[in-house]
């Protein structure tokens, strides 16, 4: 895998602590970053395939973002009337 040098500029009170995670983990500054990035990315495509798969079911069944926010209303309405 190629590597390429990135120069990236953060305030000092995030990348201090960046670097006590990075000396708690036994890693280097560049190795924790890595991750960090690697965790993004994968969570963001995670989020875009939800939403992605919502937008298709929303598609297929006619549904619309006022009738999402309705239903999730009344389960709540619901559930806190279970609760009492």
């Amino acid at each position: 895998m190629a590597l390429a040098t990135v120069n990236i500029s953060f305030n000092t009170e995030i990348l201090q602590q960046i670097d006590e995670i990075a000396k708690r983990e036994a890693r280097t500054r560049s190795e924790l970053i890595r991750e960090a990035s690697r965790i993004y990315i994968e969570r963001k495509k995670k989020w875009e395939s939800i939403f992605s798969y919502g937008e298709s079911l929303a598609a297929k069944y006619g549904f619309t973002e006022d009738d999402v926010n309705k239903e999730i209303k009344k389960y709540r309405k619901e559930k806190i009337q279970n609760v009492k």
